[in-house]
C-alpha cells in the first residue's frame, strides 16, 4: 500500500470540492521501544470491528469528508517500515487536525496490538 493511493481515494469524492485540507499520518517501525530498548522489529494485530466503529463515528465529525485508513497487519515488521497511514480531509485545519489526532490515539489505544522484537 502506498499512501498516494489513500490520498487518491479521498481525491475521487464527489463532493471533495468541499475539502480545504487533506492531511496524513504515516508511522513507522521505530529502532527503539518507549522505553528505549533496541527494537527489530514488531508485528501488529488489530480489531477490525472496533476499528470500523472509530472510523464511522470519526468520519461523521464536524467538516470532514472523509477518513481512510491502512495498517499493517500480520506481516513482521523491520525498523524503517510503514506500520499505519491516516489520511483525513475535510473543511478547515481546525477540524482535520482534531479528527487525524482523536482517530489515531484510538486507533493506537483501542484497535492495534504490537507485539516487538528486540535486539
Amino acid at each position: 500500500m502506498e499512501l498516494q493511493t489513500l490520498i487518491n481515494a479521498v481525491k475521487k469524492r464527489p463532493d471533495f470540492n468541499q475539502a480545504g485540507m487533506i492531511l496524513a499520518h504515516n508511522g513507522v517501525v521505530r529502532g527503539t521501544s518507549r522505553d528505549g530498548r533496541k527494537v527489530s522489529g514488531l508485528k501488529v494485530q488489530v480489531d477490525h470491528d472496533r476499528l470500523a466503529a472509530i472510523l464511522g463515528k470519526n468520519r461523521n465529525r464536524p467538516g470532514i469528508l472523509d477518513i481512510q485508513v491502512w495498517i499493517n497487519e500480520g506481516s513482521d515488521l523491520s525498523v524503517g517500515d510503514d506500520v499505519m497511514f491516516i489520511v483525513v480531509a475535510g473543511d478547515i485545519r481546525e477540524n482535520v487536525i482534531a479528527a487525524l489526532e482523536t482517530t489515531l490515539n484510538e486507533i493506537k489505544s483501542t484497535v492495534t496490538h504490537k507485539t516487538e522484537y528486540f535486539l
